[in-house]
């Protein structure tokens, strides 16, 4: 399975559908807000998000579905990635709630090489997220720092400070 991408293996222009999908969960979103202490009765409180608000029930945080669709596009963009240098735009389209299958993908808008150092590229990249109708419900811009081939052959190969088994002795 591949586990992101060198800077020559990005082309701009190329879309990555990332699978599998998630199913956001009660439990999900109120984890992920006591997590980061957002504690906004719109996400934590039935009774006042059904009583008091124009959704009429709980709304999952936008930023977990932000974070959710950044490390479902990990195996297609950024597996490799030395850094993320920028989310440049995110926008929450349209409200999640609890039961909403989220899936993503990520389309290549530009990459060019580094200006500091020849072995890593800077790539260009826009993610969406839909429900599972097909509705948008985020949209972001980041760039990510990846690495050439030349990068990888000087630091390992694909998987550098992976073990090597040991041999049982019979």
């Amino acid at each position: 399975m591949q586990f992101g991408r060198t800077y020559e293996e990005f082309e701009v222009g190329a879309t990555y559908k990332h699978w599998p999908g998630k199913t956001v969960t009660e439990y999900d979103d109120h984890l992920f807000c006591l997590l980061t202490m957002n504690h906004h009765p719109l996400h934590m409180d039935t009774n006042y998000a059904e009583k008091t608000t124009d959704f009429g029930k709980n709304v999952v945080v936008g930023n977990y579905i932000y974070s959710l669709l950044l490390g479902m596009s990990v195996p297609d963009i950024s597996g490799k990635a030395i850094a993320n240098l920028e989310i440049e735009s995110l926008k929450h389209v349209a409200p999640t709630v609890h039961g909403d299958t989220i899936y993503g993908q990520t389309t290549v808008l530009d990459k060019w090489p580094s200006k500091s150092k020849n072995d890593r590229g800077i790539v260009y990249v826009e993610t969406k997220g839909y429900k599972q109708d097909g509705t948008l419900v985020c949209v972001f811009r980041r760039k990510v720092m990846v690495p050439t081939e030349t990068y990888i052959k000087e630091r390992g190969g694909e998987q550098p400070g992976r073990p090597e088994p040991k041999q049982q002795e019979k």
